[in-house]
């Protein structure tokens, strides 16, 4: 996709500053334990590895993201990192998980893709996911990237799940993977039996869907935790003014301390929360969307 100079500016721009006169409810903010943040760092090494090359992800043989979850057996991976994003699936014994990782993106990739004019919402393909309302819409880029893999994905997924007698799915992605996981958690409760629990872990995810879509993914998507590191700009794109809305589920690593916050509710602008620390793009450090995440670094 490409976008001039200045168009590029003026869309960030718009998107990120432009603010929603609203009255916001008071929301609560809490401090993870080192234990807590500790539980991420599988987690986190899984998103980092998504950016492998698929044969060394199919085989497990990817260095140090790989021996970081050595227990992991993997299944079946994917993609050609340009069309369609790369993304794994296999089990772990250890958090007796299936798991779904998908490959994200650099900001110098993804800004262009958020703020460009000609993106729009799009409805969920009512192929993949069957009864959800039209109303329920998501940025037409991620829903795009997610159906390219989707059969895939869901095949996979059901092959580990019937090989290691699973009933536990987790969903993984930094960036651009984080959107497709996302979507992806919405997709896979579709089509897999329904005593499957699940659970999404995204990093440096953006704003995915409207305001129908935060709303179903809080009250359908058991156990979604979305990260975000400091000054990370993408996070907050594409703006709340265009109708771009997050989840619940937010945690940021704040920039003074390092210390991981818990913001509950959607798109919570209390102190130490991403709004409040990255308001709009220019005070934000694009550097901080690869990491680290608990001494994790995302990439392969």
């Amino acid at each position: 996709m490409v976008v001039s100079f200045l168009s590029l500016a003026l869309g960030v721009f718009i998107s990120a500053v432009v603010a929603i006169p609203v009255l916001e409810t008071r929301q609560s903010i809490t401090v993870l334990s080192s234990a807590q943040i500790s539980a991420f760092k599988p987690h986190s090494f899984y998103a980092s590895t998504a950016y492998c090359k698929p044969a060394t992800t199919k085989t497990w043989t990817c260095g140090a993201n790989c021996n970081a979850n050595s227990g992991f057996q993997p299944i079946a991976s994917g993609g050609d990192g340009s069309i369609v994003q790369f993304w794994y699936v296999g089990y772990d014994a250890s958090l007796k998980s299936v798991i779904v990782a998908h490959q994200g993106t650099d900001t110098s990739k993804l800004i262009p893709l958020l703020t460009d004019a000609d993106f729009f919402f799009d409805s969920l393909n009512p192929t993949l996911f069957p009864g959800i309302s039209r109303s329920i819409q998501v940025h037409n880029g991620f829903s795009e990237a997610q159906a390219r893999a989707a059969p895939a994905v869901l095949a996979a997924v059901k092959t580990a799940m019937s090989q290691f007698s699973a009933t536990r799915v987790t969903i993984i992605g930094h960036s651009l993977g984080g959107a497709i996981a996302l979507i992806d958690a919405v997709y896979l409760p579709l089509h897999l039996p329904s005593g499957t629990t699940f659970k999404t872990v995204t990093f440096g995810m953006p704003r995915v869907g409207n305001q129908a879509f935060a709303n179903y993914v809080d009250s359908h998507v058991t156990s979604l935790t979305h990260i975000n590191n400091k000054g990370d700009i993408v996070p907050i794109v594409p703006g709340r003014f265009l109708g771009f809305h997050h989840p619940n589920g937010e945690v940021h690593i704040r920039r003074s301390d390092a210390a991981w916050l818990s913001c509950s509710g959607q798109d919570n602008t209390g102190d130490g929360c991403t709004i409040d620390e990255v308001p709009n793009i220019f005070g934000g450090e694009p550097s901080d969307h690869s990491g680290p995440y608990n001494g994790v670094t995302m990439g392969c």
